[in-house]
């Protein structure tokens, strides 16, 4: 089983999102959180750190674990479970590093959830997230 973690990086009421790029094996072009596979037996806080670092250029400073999703599509890319993070402070301008990614953005949480998503639970993961962000305390 494959084990990730993502980082929503937020921002007031914005959000970190990138588009990943048509060549990825799993869900080529659509949008997602920052992240990757853990490596051999690493902790998903070190997989999430180390992504972060990674993919755009941050030290993540204060994060902590909201969710853990299942893979959507368990009968054509296998099982996973994606440990999802909320992470409110880092340290460094988020820009995109190597061709994982083929844009970044900050979005709105209505912009957010206009676009193709790489997960069917990022909607209520985003709103969540958000409002947990921001001093109001919702489950996910």
């Amino acid at each position: 089983m494959r084990i990730c973690a993502g980082g929503l990086l937020v921002r007031g009421d914005e959000i970190l999102l990138a588009k990943r790029s048509k060549g990825r094996t799993f869900y080529p072009g659509v949008w997602d959180v920052i992240g990757g596979h853990c490596d051999g037996s690493e902790a998903p806080a070190d997989a999430l750190v180390r992504e972060l670092r990674e993919e755009i250029g941050v030290k993540a400073l204060a994060f902590e674990e909201i969710a853990v999703l299942a893979e959507p599509q368990p009968a054509s890319h296998g099982e996973a479970r994606y440990h999802m993070f909320l992470v409110t402070a880092w340290d460094g301008d988020p820009r995109l590093l190597g061709a994982e990614h083929s844009e970044l953005r900050w979005l709105g949480l209505d912009r957010a959830l206009a676009l193709p998503l790489a997960h069917p639970r990022y909607r209520d993961l985003f709103r969540a997230a958000l409002e947990r962000a921001n001093g109001r305390t919702r489950d996910i």
